[in-house]
């Protein structure tokens, strides 16, 4: 009897101690993915954050090694017009060809540099550094075609209930918050338990 009650007292702590060691949220409102057969990992960011930021290195890294079937796409959020302009600014940049030798540079350029780069004049001349015109640059950053995007990017921050960044959204059911290493290492975990939901084998 006695061990009876010691076994069920140690699975009760285990699965205290797996609750606690948790490190995601699973999502009241799930989302399609957006290429069927891959596992999705989405990013949540604002450039002005500052948690972003610092999160930014890790991604960056994992990136270098991420597996075949894992699909990662970058959402700028816009859950306020100043957001919304770095949104904006995010996908005129993905239209013209030039967001991946962008994006760490406008990070730090924010948060080293100390410039205020919210709005549509001063990316604009941040991102003519890089070889945008200005005038296409602009003709586009209010495009219909960027607008969907920006909507878009509204419509699923609005689906998981965000209430801030970064936040990593995994497959879309899994949300991930943090700016430390151990994002990537929840987000790894959650690859592995969708991996073997699909019964796919690694």
């Amino acid at each position: 009897m006695f061990k009876r009650l010691l076994a069920t007292a140690f699975l009760a702590l285990a699965a205290v101690s797996a609750h606690a060691e948790q490190n995601y949220t699973v999502l009241a409102n799930p989302g399609t993915v957006d290429k069927a057969g891959l596992i999705e990992v989405r990013e949540f960011f604002w450039y002005g954050c500052p948690h972003c930021y610092k999160l930014e290195p890790h991604i960056a890294k994992w990136l270098k090694t991420k597996p075949a079937d894992v699909n990662f796409i970058r959402t700028p959020a816009a859950l306020n017009p100043v957001w919304e302009a770095n949104a904006r600014g995010y996908y005129t940049a993905e239209a013209l060809g030039i967001v991946e030798k962008t994006h760490l540079p406008l990070f730090q350029t924010i948060h080293i540099g100390k410039q205020q780069l919210f709005d549509q004049n001063s990316l604009t001349r941040f991102y003519s550094g890089f070889g945008a015109d200005p005038k296409n640059f602009g003709g586009l950053y209010n495009s219909f075609a960027v607008s969907g995007k920006v909507g878009q990017s509204k419509a699923l921050a609005q689906r998981y209930q965000l209430d801030g960044v970064p936040a990593v959204v995994v497959n879309g059911k899994y949300l991930v918050k943090g700016e430390t290493e151990k994002v990537i290492t929840t987000i790894n975990e959650l690859i592995v338990k969708e991996r073997a939901a699909a019964g796919k084998k690694r």
